[in-house]
C-alpha cells in the first residue's frame, strides 16, 4: 500500500507496512505492571488537565515489549483535534542525535572524516581568531567555544546565509575550555555532512538512516499534505505552525539544519532507539558498528574542566538531562530533549527507552515542563525495575 509522500521526494509507506520487515518482533504486551502504568498515565493525564501540554504520546519499552499511548489534544485552535499515536511531531532539537549525529558517525565509519579533523578541513571559510584549533569532536561535545544561537536581527533567510552566519561568528571561549550547548555546532556538522558527501543533511541521513530502519515518517521538510498529521506548535500573526519548523534559524535555512528541522513520530523513533539499544543494528539492518555506538554514547567531555557529561551529541548528565531515570551505578544512560517538548532518554543495558513526545507550545509558549519529565523519567525507571 502506498500513498502520497510526507516529506519530498521521498514515498511514504504506510505505518502497517512500515513494521514489516526483518526487525525482532515486538509485543504490544505492557512493559510493565498496571499499578506503573497507572502512574505514568496519571502523570501525563494531570499535565493536560492543568494546561502544562496540549497533548502527548508516550512509548515505553524494555527488550521488545512496550507501552505506546496518545494522551489530550494535537490541536486546540482552530478547533480541538484528539492527539494520535501515529502523530507526526517537530522534533526540535532531537535532530541533533536522531539525523545530524549518525550521520556524522556513518562518514567516519566510511573513512570519510575523523572526529579530530579542524572544521576548517572541511568549510575553509570557517576563519578567525581560534577557529582554526575548533574540530568536529568539539562541535558534537558543545566544547567548540562558539555562541549558542545564530544572530536575529538583522532579518535573514536562506540556507547560503545561515552557513555564513554560522562561519563568520566570533569565538566566545577557547576550544575545549568550556561547556556551551550551541546550536551553531551542529549547523556546521550539518553543512560537513552536506559538503563531504554532496547530499543535503536531509538526502543523506534518509538514504543512510530513517530509510534502512523503516522510519518512513522521518524526515526534513514535510509534504503539504501531511501537515494534518502534525501537532502544531506556536500561533503567529499569519496563522498556525503546523507542518513548518518552529525553530526560527532553522525555519530561515528552508527547514534543513543540522540543529532542527526534524519530524517524526514516536513509532519511528522507537525504531531508532531499538537500533541503538541493538549496538547500531536493527534486525538484519546495520547502520553504525557497535564500537561506533559505544563511542557516540560514552563520556567525551572532561569532567574536571566541563559542567556537564556529554557524549558525541548526546547528553549523558547535564542541565537538560531531565529526563534521565536516576540509576545507580555502573548502569548508563543518555538521551537528548528539544524545545517544542520532545525527549529520547536510552538505559542501554537495560534494551529500555522512553520517547515523550508533545507539543507543549501550542498554541503559545508554556513555561518549561522539565517537571514533567523528571517526574515522568523517575516513574519509568522505576517501573522498569532500574532503580527502587
Amino acid at each position: 500500500m502506498r500513498s502520497k509522500a510526507l516529506f519530498w521526494p521521498t514515498v511514504f509507506v504506510s505505518l502497517t507496512s512500515a513494521v514489516a520487515d526483518n526487525t525482532p518482533a515486538t509485543t504490544s504486551q505492557p512493559v510493565t505492571g498496571p499499578k506503573a502504568i497507572k502512574a505514568i498515565d496519571m502523570l501525563i493525564d494531570e499535565a493536560v488537565k492543568s494546561s502544562k501540554i496540549p497533548g502527548a504520546v508516550i512509548w515505553l519499552e524494555q527488550k521488545g515489549r512496550f507501552y505506546h499511548r496518545a494522551y489530550g489534544q494535537r490541536n486546540i485552535v482552530p478547533a480541538p483535534k484528539p492527539m494520535e499515536k501515529t502523530t507526526i511531531f517537530d522534533a526540535a532539537s532531537l535532530t541533533k542525535v536522531v539525523a545530524t549525529t549518525p550521520s556524522v558517525m556513518v562518514l567516519m565509519e566510511r573513512g570519510k572524516l575523523n572526529l579530530n579533523d579542524p572544521v576548517k578541513k572541511h568549510i575553509p571559510e570557517f576563519s578567525g581568531t581560534g577557529k582554526s584549533e575548533v574540530t568536529i569532536r568539539h562541535l558534537l561535545t558543545h566544547t567548540s567555544g562558539l555562541p549558542p544561537i545564530l544572530p536575529r536581527k538583522p532579518p535573514w533567510s536562506g540556507y547560503t546565509t545561515g552557513i555564513k552566519l554560522a562561519t563568520a561568528t566570533n569565538m566566545r571561549a577557547k576550544p575545549g575550555e568550556k561547556y556551551r550547548y550551541s546550536d551553531v555546532n551542529f549547523i556546521l556538522l550539518g553543512e560537513i555532512v552536506r559538503r563531504i558527501s554532496g547530499k543535503s543533511l536531509k538526502q543523506f541521513a534518509r538514504e543512510a538512516i530513517f530509510a534502512p530502519l523503516g522510519m518512513h515518517n522521518t524526515g526534513f521538510v514535510l509534504n503539504k499534505s501531511a501537515y494534518q498529521r502534525v501537532a502544531p506548535t506556536t500561533r503567529e500573526k499569519n496563522g498556525l505552525v503546523q507542518g513548518i519548523v518552529h525553530d526560527p534559524s532553522a525555519r530561515s535555512m528552508g527547514g534543513i539544519a543540522g540543529h532542527a528541522g526534524l519530524f517524526t513520530t514516536a513509532p519511528d523513533l522507537a525504531r531508532y532507539c531499538r537500533m541503538i539499544t541493538g549496538g547500531g543494528t536493527l534486525g538484519k539492518i546495520r547502520i553504525l558498528s557497535k564500537d561506533t555506538v559505544i563511542l557516540m554514547t560514552s563520556t567525551q567531555t572532561s569532567p574536571s574542566r566541563h559542567k556537564a557529561n556529554r557524549g558525541l551529541g548526546w547528553d549523558i548528565d547535564s542541565p537538560f538531562s531531565s529526563p534521565q531515570s536516576k540509576v545507580p551505578a555502573p548502569n548508563h544512560s543518555f538521551g537528548h530533549t528539544g524545545w517544542t517538548g520532545g525527549s529520547i532518554w536510552i538505559h542501554p543495558t537495560s534494551r529500555s527507552f522512553l520517547i515523550l513526545l508533545s507539543n507543549r507550545n501550542h498554541p503559545y509558549e508554556r513555561r518549561s515542563i522539565r517537571p514533567l519529565r523528571e517526574a515522568l523519567g523517575k516513574i519509568s525507571g522505576k517501573a522498569l525495575g532500574l532503580h527502587n
